[in-house]
């Protein structure tokens, strides 16, 4: 299970969103189940208290001049129940502008569920068939 947001990029609306968790379900073959926060409550993610909480702690009152810095404070939070991050930067360039077509859409095997989780309804992703997959595409260039 996913726990996300409701705004942003991975939002409920997002098409690129649905798109690339399809292509997660088709690449594991997992069936994912999406839930997203109601708009306005990220304060019930537990990542926000558990994970940011501590990282703001560790790096409290340091200037954060570079990434090699920030990435620095980051890997070194750590709590007396077990927690240790890990943290890499990032380093492609992804495109921007990509847009996914209503035929892609239609071919995307996510379905809405009843389940409820807080205020918005649960999305299932399942994997395609091996004849169904969908093209893969290019969205991020190399360094």
């Amino acid at each position: 299970m996913i726990q996300a947001d409701a705004g942003g990029n991975n939002g409920y609306r997002p098409r690129m969103w649905k798109y690339e968790l399809q292509q997660l379900c088709n690449d594991t073959g997992l069936s994912i189940t999406v839930c997203h926060y109601p708009s306005g409550a990220s304060k019930w993610n537990p990542i926000e208290h558990r994970l940011f909480s501590q990282i703001s702690r560790n790096w409290a009152g340091q200037p954060l001049r570079t990434l090699d810095i920030i990435l620095g404070y980051i890997r070194g939070t750590t709590t007396s129940t077990g927690l240790k991050v890990e943290a890499v930067l990032d380093e492609r360039v992804y495109e921007k502008g990509i847009t996914i077509s209503q035929k892609e859409m239609s071919r995307l095997n996510i379905t809405r569920q009843c389940q409820r989780f807080g205020d918005s309804a649960s999305r299932v992703c399942q994997g395609q068939a091996e004849g169904a997959y969908l093209a893969r595409r290019a969205h991020w260039l190399p360094p």
